[in-house]
């Protein structure tokens, strides 16, 4: 389990004021992310009117603050592809799920931000987003396990691994899509990793 920093425990508390607080630095860092600025903790320090240290106590360590901005992101999408796919009464097991897969990685990938980052350090930008080290990957992990541990419950679909496993290789697909243009050259696109979404929850590709 990723230790909770002072700023993940601060994103779930209302801690409203006019001192700095480990929440205005996520608005701060997550503001400069989306202007596609790099993450500079000295200066988000000196911006917010404190000291470094005091900074690295609340937010941990730069690897963790893109994390929590990155995750910030990804619930958004996450919530708005639900909510369409709750929107459509036809959209059961399989299918409401690889609505909702696709949607997420068509947006992803259409992402400015994430592309902006992606170019800055590749090697840096993919460790953020697909190892352990910022404590995305086991937000995502849990988001998926959830998704699909609903679908099972409701006897909308019967996968032939644990949840927890279908979680990961999920995930990685998922990786593999939208990051593909980095990794291999490739450009990316939603509509091949939907197949093998589909073909993992349902043993065929239709």
């Amino acid at each position: 389990m990723t230790r909770k920093t002072p700023l993940a425990i601060a994103l779930n508390e209302d801690s409203p004021g006019s001192r700095p607080t480990p929440v205005t630095a996520f608005q701060h860092a997550r503001h400069w992310w989306l202007k596609g600025q790099r993450l500079n903790l000295s200066a988000l320090a000196e911006e917010l009117g404190i000291g470094r240290a005091t900074l690295m106590r609340w937010v941990g360590n730069k690897e963790l603050l893109l994390g929590e901005i990155l995750w910030s992101l990804y619930k958004q999408i996450l919530d708005n592809a639900r909510a369409r796919a709750d929107d459509d009464p036809q959209l059961k097991g399989v299918d409401y799920l690889a609505r909702i897969y696709e949607d997420i990685n068509a947006e992803i990938i259409e992402a400015e931000p994430l592309h902006q980052f992606l170019r800055q350090d590749p090697q840096f930008a993919l460790r953020v987003l697909t190892s352990n080290v910022s404590g995305l990957q086991e937000r995502l992990l849990d988001a998926w396990k959830k998704l699909l541990d609903e679908q099972v419950d409701k006897g909308a679909i019967s996968p032939q691994m644990n949840t927890e496993d279908l979680a990961f290789f999920v995930v990685r697909i998922g990786e593999g899509a939208i990051y593909s243009d980095i990794i291999c050259g490739r450009e990316p696109a939603p509509e091949p990793a939907t197949k093998a979404f589909r073909l993992l929850l349902s043993g065929n590709g239709h």
